[in-house]
């Protein structure tokens, strides 16, 4: 043994319980404010702030594995709070906060609800949300940038409408999930296609079998949402020149340029704009993009610290432990998919990361679903649509912080009205229960293993 040269220490292995930072955090936040909800105060989801529930789930961390002292710990949790992804997830929100804050004071966001209110019949405002959502994100291949770019849009026409705000955000949610498992430009769909040797294409038409239908069953469901005759009153004025910036987004977006570039290009378009119709002065577009900067401060907080939290469960053998247990309970052909969607779904759930939930579990649905002569463009099929399904459940990713904190609203209650969502995980549940969407080759293999 070399002298003088530290020995690493042996890591024990948690299991389930690696993953107490994250319950505590979700219990003290979610059931801190489902009990403020009962007793009947207002704003109950406020009464704990978000960020004081994080750091009491980083207080839970420290007091994990007590082979490592204090300073590991810190270590632990800084590292993967500094994750490059993190770091670019937070540069992305700031500068989205930015482009919505000189979009105000401009007076483009106004304009912009306004039109909405003018040309869009006020029964499909909600399900116009989602199919706007669906293009953007089918064009961009993101379901995050859908979300930066739209959010804000969608709750302020909600909020004009007379529409609750957490409904428009669960449209909007659904449709970026829609089009980010169907483009070809997709990370998620590049990494489930790759991951198991499945055609795009080919992956492509099981998916939309799969979500057409669901897409149906929302639109029908967001159309339906009430919305009373004089709610949204008499409408303001608006400058159809104000839609130039958020098409100058959407259009650079569609050519694949990167989104902080997308988000400077808006930024640069919204300050012309107000400063020929002489709305505001280049010191009033400073000050408004330091203010939207600001409103972007505790979600990106909160980003970081939920990144860390879900290291130390990874680093302490939650994510191996996870894998383990959904692996060995595929004993049939119906439990083999199930333990598919099973472990991308959770996987991206513990993770609050669908790409890397995938990237992680495509390896290890391609040994399962050989086994059981699962064709590759099924097993994509699977992985992408479950690790998408249960990330929109998960109440700690940064999406739906920045939904929750723009909206003022709990996750419950985005997720409540996430009819897209839930459409496509009973869709592919159905398929998996009944035997569905299964190739030639594959009814051969199950009839010969029948006879």
């Amino acid at each position: 043994m070399e002298q003088g040269k530290k020995q690493p220490q042996e890591q024990k292995t948690y299991g389930f319980w690696a993953f107490i930072p994250i319950l505590v955090f979700l219990l003290v936040y979610i059931g801190g404010g489902l009990i403020f909800s009962v007793l009947g105060f207002e704003s109950p989801f406020k009464q704990i702030p978000r960020e004081t529930s994080l750091l009491i789930g980083v207080l839970a961390a420290l007091f994990m594995s007590r082979k490592m002292n204090i300073d590991d710990k810190i270590e632990m949790i800084s590292k993967h709070a500094g994750q490059p992804g993190v770091m670019t997830m937070v540069l992305i929100f700031l500068v989205a906060g930015a482009f919505s804050g000189v979009c105000t004071a401009t007076g483009g966001a106004e304009s912009v609800v306004n039109i909405g209110l003018t040309y869009i019949p006020k029964h499909f405002m909600v399900s116009g949300i989602f199919i706007v959502s669906a293009f953007l994100s089918t064009a961009m291949g993101t379901s995050t940038g859908t979300t930066v770019a739209l959010a804000p849009i969608a709750v302020a026409v909600s909020q004009a409408a007379g529409i609750s705000p957490a409904v428009a955000l669960a449209a909007m949610t659904g449709g970026a999930i829609f089009g980010d498992n169907l483009s070809f430009i997709s990370d998620t769909t590049i990494a489930a296609t790759k991951g198991v040797g499945a055609e795009m294409k080919d992956k492509f038409k099981m998916n939309l079998l799969i979500a057409i239908p669901a897409a149906i069953i929302a639109i029908i469901l967001y159309s339906r949402v009430p919305i009373s005759a004089d709610t949204v009153g008499e409408i303001g004025p608006y400058n159809m020149i104000h839609l130039l910036p958020y098409l100058v987004v959407i259009g650079t977006a569609l050519t694949g340029m990167n989104v902080l570039v997308v988000l400077f290009l808006g930024i640069a378009t919204a300050g012309v704009i107000g400063l020929v119709l002489g709305t505001v002065d280049i010191l009033g577009i400073l000050q408004a993009a330091g203010s939207g900067m600001n409103g972007m401060v505790s979600i990106s907080i909160a980003c970081i610290l939920i990144r860390g939290l879900v290291g130390v469960s990874q680093e302490l053998g939650g994510i191996d432990w996870l894998v383990a247990t959904i692996i060995k309970r595929a004993k049939t052909r119906k439990g083999a998919e199930y333990s598919i969607g099973a472990l991308a779904g959770l996987l991206s759930l513990a993770m609050a990361n669908n790409t890397l939930s995938i990237l992680i579990s495509a390896p290890l649905a391609k040994e399962i679903g050989d086994s059981f002569h699962i064709a590759p463009k099924r097993m994509a099929s699977l992985l992408d649509i479950s690790a998408c399904v249960f990330l929109a459940f998960a109440p700690h990713t940064g999406s739906m912080v920045l939904m929750t904190g723009l909206a003022e609203c709990s996750p419950i209650h985005i997720i409540s009205g996430a009819y897209y969502t839930i459409a496509l995980g009973i869709c592919t549940i159905i398929t998996i229960q009944f035997g569905l969407m299964r190739t030639k080759e594959e009814k051969e293999y199950d009839a010969k293993q029948k006879a």
